[in-house]
């Protein structure tokens, strides 16, 4: 969510920065939530159906990133960041006394699919839309649903980066594999700040931040499609 945007303001195409973020998300994703899990703060199995579907919908997203257009990726992308930005903004304050919301396994399933349809399409792992969704309507944390969020990306991006690399997208791509792997091991080190600094904030404060950072994607955004 914050690779691609920056990427695309520095030059590359969106194909191109979506590539690159699917790489660094498989890196970032299964070393962050090893680190949540040593932690104590990763609960799996919370997140196995949704991740389950997300394997199949990044499979499918995947696919749609080679077959839409440029300016239809940006336009969706575009949306995307303003629903996730709308959605932390009207959340309700965290309650620590109230009850969590459940959904049925099934219903798991189908979220983690339509995330993970979306999230590989457009190259953001999906934590972007399942993070909105735990703390807007099942009344998550915004620490916690980050923490689940991590995890669901193992998921989709691992699924995404396998279906990319059978079907030879990347060839297309002309990409340059000592840039990719370069901004990929550079995302190790910013996971393990990340979740340092995750453990310093208070629930309050890292909600702000989180509107604050969408908010910033938002105008990066804007600025690529409409001004550059």
């Amino acid at each position: 969510m914050i690779l691609i945007p920056l990427l695309m303001t520095i030059g590359f195409g969106i194909k191109s920065a979506i590539g690159i973020s699917v790489v660094q998300m498989v890196f970032s994703s299964v070393y962050g939530s090893y680190l949540n899990w040593r932690k104590g703060v990763l609960q799996i199995n919370e997140g196995l159906w949704v991740g389950f579907g997300a394997v199949f919908g990044g499979i499918v997203g995947a696919r749609f990133t080679d077959l839409l257009s440029r300016h239809t990726l940006e336009y969706i992308f575009l949306a995307l960041v303003i629903f996730a930005l709308l959605r932390i903004i009207f959340s309700k304050p965290y309650d620590p006394n109230q009850e969590e919301g459940k959904f049925s396994s099934a219903l798991l399933f189908v979220i983690g699919f339509g995330i993970g349809v979306i999230a590989m399409m457009l190259g953001v792992g999906g934590s972007v839309m399942l993070t909105p969704i735990l703390v807007g309507f099942l009344h998550f944390s915004t620490k916690k649903a980050a923490t689940a969020g991590l995890f669901f990306v193992v998921f989709s991006a691992v699924s995404g980066l396998i279906y990319k690399l059978i079907a030879g997208s990347f060839t297309h791509l002309s990409l340059d594999m000592v840039t990719v792997l370069t901004v990929a091991f550079a995302a190790l080190v910013g996971s393990w700040i990340g979740i340092w600094l995750k453990d310093k904030v208070h629930d309050r404060h890292h909600k702000l931040y989180m509107i604050i950072m969408y908010f910033v994607i938002l105008l990066l955004l804007v600025r690529k499609i409409w001004f550059a």
